[in-house]
């Protein structure tokens, strides 16, 4: 975690359409993090079913095919922008991933990116399992 954001980097055995198709399709995405009907087109709006936390509603903020998407997260609650970007990597790719935006002046958003800054480094090592189940 840097100021208000949680960045990290993750390598996978797995080409860069796998790791996309894990990041960009809703079936794989609920296997490694959430139910939600995220698509990678700029502008579109979709729910995560987060639990515990409840419907989360978020935007498609931008979008490079193959190579990296940014959304908008948790709208009217936390407020934050999740950015993946893909590199390929010989023998697989490597995801750099930042999710910016915490209020850290607000009981809310420190208490956020404490918790989110414990699970995502669990959350991003669940891809491998999902992704060496679908080869």
């Amino acid at each position: 975690m840097t100021e208000n954001a949680i960045r990290l980097e993750r390598r996978y055995p797995h080409p860069v359409a796998a790791v996309w198709a894990a990041l960009t399709t809703p079936e794989l995405l609920a296997r490694w993090w959430a139910p939600g009907n995220i698509a990678p087109v700029v502008g579109h709006r979709f729910s995560m079913d987060m639990d515990a936390w409840g419907q989360q509603q978020c935007e498609v903020l931008a979008v490079d095919p193959g190579t990296s998407i940014s959304f908008h997260f948790s709208e009217g609650q936390l407020d934050t922008t999740i950015t993946w970007r893909l590199e390929p990597v010989d023998g697989g790719t490597i995801i750099h991933f930042e999710h910016a935006g915490f209020q850290l002046d607000t009981p809310m958003g420190r208490h956020a990116i404490e918790g989110m800054g414990h699970g995502w480094p669990g959350l991003l090592a669940r891809i491998d399992g999902v992704l060496a189940g679908v080869s």
